[in-house]
């Protein structure tokens, strides 16, 4: 039995999940800042809700990726050049994750005393979006 396929096809789910995952992300934090300004919580408010939850689902977005390439690389037929180039993917995507998780936090990432994905952020957001409609 050849686990290629199947191993390509997972590859792809987790591609389709990770630009899932960004654009329901996006649409997450579109309607949290709209929500944030109706309770008339002021524009700068409703940026940083907009801000950090974008950030977040980016985040989420962009580690799915790395595990769908890193998926893809290992299950096809090793070269050297298919290792260059998850290699460099890796590297664009970490320095991407990295910026907007210090965009995001404002320290940097290992200084941050909990760690948390970005899964976790979005979570956040939207339970203080609950909590300040409660009110």
């Amino acid at each position: 039995m050849q686990l290629e396929p199947v191993f390509t096809a997972v590859a792809v789910g987790l591609e389709v999940v990770g630009a899932t995952a960004m654009v329901v992300g996006a649409v997450i934090a579109v309607v949290l800042a709209a929500r944030s300004l109706g309770r008339r919580e002021g524009g700068r408010a409703a940026f940083m809700v907009l801000r950090t939850t974008l950030g977040s689902a980016i985040l989420l977005g962009l580690e799915v990726l790395v595990a769908a390439d890193l998926i893809r690389t290992i299950t096809s037929k090793p070269s050297l050049e298919d290792a260059l180039i998850l290699g460099l993917i890796v590297l664009i995507r970490t320095v991407l994750s990295m910026s907007i998780q210090i965009e995001i936090d404002g320290v940097l990432p290992w200084r941050r005393a909990l760690l948390t994905s970005g899964g976790q952020l979005i979570g956040e957001a939207v339970a203080r979006d609950r909590v300040a409609s409660a009110r």
